[in-house]
Formats: C-alpha cells, structure tokens, sequence
C-alpha cells in the first residue's frame, strides 16, 4: 500500500481521485491549496506526490521547487492537457513524470504505480552493486552517485534513467526503451520527458567534470561513454 498526497484545488475532482485511487489499496492525503500541500510533504513521508499546477497562495511550480531543496519524492504533476511548457518546466524543476488534464483514471494509476513499483525495486537490493564509468559512479543499493567523488542530488527518475544508460554502457539505449523501464509507459509522440530528465542529468555532471559522457544518437536515443 503506498502513502499518497494529493495536492489539488479542485475539491470535487480531489474527492473522485482520492475515492478511486483508495478502492486500489493507496492512502491518499488530501491538500487544496500549494502552501498546505508543501508545508504536509515537507513534514510527512509519502511514496508519491500528485500536484497540481494552478493552484492557490502557491502554484504547483512553487511548490515543487521549494520541495526539491530538502526532498527527493517522486512528484507527477498535473498538467493542462497540450501545454508544453508547463511539462518542460515541470520537468526542469524535477518532476518525475507529468499527465494532462482530462486524464483517465486508470493511466493516473499505472503512472504511480510504474513509479513505486520502481523505488520498492530499489528498497530491495541487498547486494551494493557499484557501476562506474568515466569518473561516475553509481550505488545501486544506496542510490548514490558520485562524480569526482562529489556527492549529486538526483530524483528518482534521474537516478534510473542514469543507472540504465549505465548498465548499457557504449550501447545506444532508445527514447522508447527509457520509458518503457523508467516511466512504465508507451512514448508518446512529441513526448520530451525523456529529453528533459537527460538534460538535467547532463546539467548536474557537468557541474563537476568536463566531460560529456552522455551523447546524443539523434533519432535513436542516448548512449552512455565508458570513457
């Protein structure tokens, strides 16, 4: 059974995904406004967070920028359906996965679940399998990664996207296989969730090494340089 937050100024809908989800065997707490929905994920331990975007005294992007500074739970935002920007920057601020309004239920579902099935995986491990290339290195068990010995804060879809390109070391690994693995779904055409979690990570190694040990295969994926 996971812990949910569901933060989300629509108390109507609130109340229907809240039901739903809850007929799935998830606990789900209940936030109407951005200042409430922080203020309980900063003080609480959740699996997941659902966060809305135009909300109340604090809007979604807010919130989760304020979050990713103390905590690293996985957050899959509610956005307005055909709004790029609000994905990409979503994204950019760390958001794990995102889904568009109006949405089904049972997509909402499998996105959560993809994500804890994801982190339980992780819980798991007891063997502390250590991957490292081209002065990176990544804990399996721990959920580490150092480059330069220098310790990078990383979500969780961060994590497993590099500890994929990681294991296929100098093989071209596609768009499609990433979410498939990572995200638990289907790539959907013009989806940039992949391209922005590589960004992100491309952004974090370089503030520590020169080298650009994630290379574009453009109109295939990425691959990952052992050196």
């Amino acid at each position: 059974m996971s812990q949910l937050l569901l933060i989300e100024d629509d108390i109507e809908l609130s109340n229907l995904l809240c039901e739903y989800l809850q007929s799935q065997n998830h606990t789900v707490s209940q936030a109407f406004d951005g200042e409430a929905g922080l203020a309980m994920a900063k003080t609480n331990s959740f699996d997941v967070i659902l966060l809305d975007i135009m909300m109340p005294k604090l809007d979604g992007f807010e919130v989760l920028k304020q979050l990713r500074q103390t905590h690293l739970t996985p957050v899959i935002m509610l956005t307005a359906k055909g709004d790029d920007f609000d994905r990409i920057f979503g994204l950019e601020l760390g958001a794990d996965d995102y889904i568009s309004k109006p949405f089904n239920h049972r997509e909402l579902l499998a996105r959560i679940n993809a994500i804890t099935r994801r982190v339980e995986f992780v819980k798991q491990a007891e063997i502390a399998e250590i991957i490292e290339y081209n002065r990176v290195s990544l804990n399996i068990a721990a959920r580490t990664v150092h480059v330069n010995k220098v310790l990078l804060t990383l979500t969780g879809t961060e994590f497993a996207v590099l500890q994929l390109l990681m294991t296929q070391v100098g093989k071209v690994v596609t768009k499609e296989c990433i979410s498939q693995e990572v995200l638990g779904r289907r790539l959907a055409p013009f989806d940039r969730s992949i391209d922005m979690h590589v960004s992100n990570l491309r952004k974090k190694i370089a503030q520590h090494s020169d080298v650009n040990c994630i290379q574009t295969m453009r109109g295939s994926g990425y691959v990952f340089l052992a050196q």
